[in-house]
């Protein structure tokens, strides 16, 4: 019997630095499924910057932690090769939590068929983690209106870069906020968006005063950093604030101070901070929501891969140093 790979986490992480030392390598026989189960064989894995809150002994965060000794936790796609079950056939092409490994029994809950068409990479890139946080945060909080100013940090990333292609498709004033010339290209010029502001060589207040001349509705946050304040300091009245990550503090010592909330009062703004494990059950609903856009050809996209599971800690450094040039994805 054929053996197969799974990385499993062997120690928490100390001062926010990930390394290979924090997981284990185990080998295993492949299983064989039960009654009303599948064997699903990985193909792609998505690593997410939400993965070091994941391996943190955190209890009081908006999922458990991943236990020691537990595979690491992550969603992927991958194809059936073995079925007990009535609702998959071997051949299918499914997408949901799959963990660090090369192989894995479910009893199919939690996973959903891919649809024609759909390859695992604009699966991972679109209809999983990103397009989902992306239209929630976006349109359960940000509550976009036409004509309006949306900036968006982390604009590169697969969260941002959806965020400002939807509230463009919706005739919004979009700009994005990026680490190099070379992403603020690929923002402006491929994705459509009206600005880029970089914020490693920028002049951050003199640039978004420059790109947003109405001033800022919307503000999609993603990453944190110094650029956070300037942007609070030029919402206009009522505007709404969608905190989504604050990967530029994960690794950091101590958290960057965050802004003075006296303008908060006088602009009466909305400030709101969201994590998807508690819109699951509205899932149905958002993909209702992103899909038209993905059809009309108004989302673009693309993936950094990685190939084999030996890689996974590099892929996942890779989105924290900002090496990545798009959704951080490892192939099997």
């Amino acid at each position: 019997m054929s053996n197969y790979k799974k990385l499993v986490l062997a120690q928490r992480p100390q001062d926010g630095k990930i390394g290979a030392h924090l997981f284990a390598q185990k080998e295993q026989p492949i299983p064989t499924p039960g009654d009303g189960e599948i064997l699903i064989k990985q193909t792609y894995m998505s690593l997410d910057p939400a993965m070091l809150g994941w391996m943190s002994d955190d209890r009081e965060s908006y999922i458990p932690p991943v236990e020691i000794g537990e595979v690491m936790r992550s969603s992927g796609v991958g194809e059936v090769v073995e079925s007990n079950h009535p609702d998959f056939k071997v051949g299918d092409k499914v997408m949901g939590m799959t963990g660090w490994q090369e192989y894995l029994i479910s009893d199919g809950q939690g996973f959903n068929k891919l649809q024609a068409g759909v390859s695992e990479e604009m699966a991972l890139c679109v209809f999983a983690l990103p397009g989902l946080t992306a239209t929630t945060g976006l349109y359960n909080f940000g509550k976009p209106k036409e004509g309006e100013t949306l900036v968006v940090t982390g604009a590169a990333g697969s969260v941002g870069s959806i965020v400002g292609q939807l509230a463009k498709a919706d005739g919004l004033h979009v700009v994005g906020v990026v680490g190099s010339d070379a992403k603020a290209d690929w923002i402006v010029n491929e994705l459509g968006f009206d600005g880029a502001i970089n914020y490693k060589k920028d002049d951050l207040a003199a640039k978004l005063e420059e790109l947003t001349p109405d001033k800022v509705d919307v503000f999609f946050e993603n990453t944190g950093g110094p650029i956070q304040q300037h942007i609070f300091n030029r919402m206009n009245a009522h505007g709404r604030i969608v905190v989504c990550g604050m990967i530029a503090d994960y690794q950091a010592e101590k958290p960057s101070p965050g802004p003075n909330w006296i303008p908060l009062i006088k602009k009466r703004i909305a400030i709101r901070g969201f994590a998807m494990p508690d819109h699951w059950d509205e899932i149905p609903k958002i993909l209702e929501k992103l899909t038209p856009y993905v059809q009309q050809g108004k989302i673009k996209y693309r993936a950094h891969t990685v190939t084999g599971l030996e890689n996974a800690v590099t892929g996942l450094n890779m989105l924290f140093e900002g090496k990545n040039t798009g959704k951080m994805l490892l192939k099997l």
